[in-house]
């Protein structure tokens, strides 16, 4: 069996109680869709968000505002709270005030010395910086030089701008290379891991609606943790973000690099399947979503085959006209109705995460 590569140890960065790099889990985070000045519905999508696994919540901070509005979600929330700034200083420096625990910021969208009052700001409350470079938002200079956002273009961006926090003596900086070019964002991420040892966010933007931004994020940001680089990742989907943490954990689980909540396999379905398989297989996901207990649940719908298919599972359901089984490691354990298959299942897996919790 071929294993990722042995991840590269960064230097590590505390986003309240998470840290990141150092060898600590690969972290999974996402952002609100919200408009963040509505404190309300924002806090409701952070719970939602953690609900379903996610660690670290970013907000978008478009006016004075939203960067004042920080200060009440981050009382009424458990995850580490990002703010994510473009253009205006003043922004930053006010998430900062409002307690922040984390700012994102593109330095080729402000003037250096806008920088340096974000970086003193920074340094003297503690909170942590990630240099957010996009191929959207490169310098002129650089994108006249290189011929474009090129990977070598973007590479040269982030590295002009870590020089420039290290000359403040500040390197509590967490770094991010994005492109909604999957190769342009490997190469990059590349290159840049090799030259600095800052921990590394991952993740492609822009990736599209949920099918474009899964293989899009799977590929990007598999490849790269499957070589050992990457601290924390966000999978970018158009539409509500709950839907990225499933996707985030999927590709830690493909990997194991993490093995975090249900790992639900089933199969493509044929002219044996008598049961509604694609009902089930989306009830089971939505019943099981959030959980953290590590474990392989196979959704069959065959009697003949199904069980023996998925030997490797902790637990799983194989149906048959009317009925189907319930079966733990391959052996058949008992022989319920079709419409108790998911009650049955469900009541399973509560112990089977009983007992695994104890085992620890």
């Amino acid at each position: 069996m071929t294993s990722v590569a042995k991840r590269k140890i960064t230097r590590p960065v505390c986003l309240g109680n998470v840290q990141i790099g150092g060898g600590a889990p690969v972290a999974v985070q996402s952002m609100t869709c919200t408009d963040t000045r509505d404190v309300k519905a924002t806090v409701a999508q952070i719970r939602r968000l953690e609900k379903a696994g996610c660690e670290i919540a970013r907000v978008a901070v478009p006016d004075m505002d939203a960067a004042m509005a920080l200060g009440a979600i981050k009382k009424k929330i458990n995850l580490p709270l990002i703010a994510d700034i473009h253009f205006d200083y003043r922004l930053a420096l006010e998430a900062i005030r409002r307690g922040a625990d984390g700012i994102r910021i593109n330095p080729g969208n402000m003037k250096p010395g806008k920088i340096r009052e974000v970086i003193k700001a920074a340094k003297a409350s503690g909170t942590v910086i990630r240099i957010g470079i996009n191929s959207g938002s490169l310098e002129k200079e650089l994108h006249a030089k290189y011929g474009g956002a090129t990977a070598d273009a973007l590479v040269a961006s982030a590295l002009r701008n870590i020089a420039l926090f290290e000359d403040m003596g500040f390197e509590a900086l967490k770094i991010s290379i994005k492109s909604s070019d999957v190769l342009t964002t490997i190469s990059a991420c590349r290159i840049v891991s090799q030259k600095t040892d800052y921990p590394l966010h991952l993740g492609v933007t822009e990736a599209g609606s949920i099918i474009h931004a899964a293989i899009k994020s799977s590929l990007g940001i598999g490849i790269l943790l499957s070589e050992g680089i990457g601290d924390t990742i966000r999978v970018s989907v158009t539409g509500d973000p709950v839907s990225e943490v499933g996707v985030a954990y999927g590709i830690l689980r493909a990997l194991e690099i993490r093995k975090v909540g249900p790992d639900i396999i089933s199969c493509p379905t044929c002219g044996r399947c008598e049961i509604d398989l694609v009902r089930l297989t989306r009830e089971v996901e939505k019943k099981l979503a959030g959980m953290k207990t590590y474990m392989k649940i196979a959704l069959m719908g065959c009697v003949v085959n199904g069980p023996g298919e998925a030997v490797e599972a902790d637990i799983g359901i194989a149906g048959g006209r009317g009925f189907g089984i319930i079966f733990k490691k391959g052996k058949m354990a008992r022989k319920v109705r079709e419409k108790d298959l998911v009650p049955a299942l469900l009541e399973e897996v509560k112990h089977l995460a009983a007992e695994k919790q104890k085992s620890r």
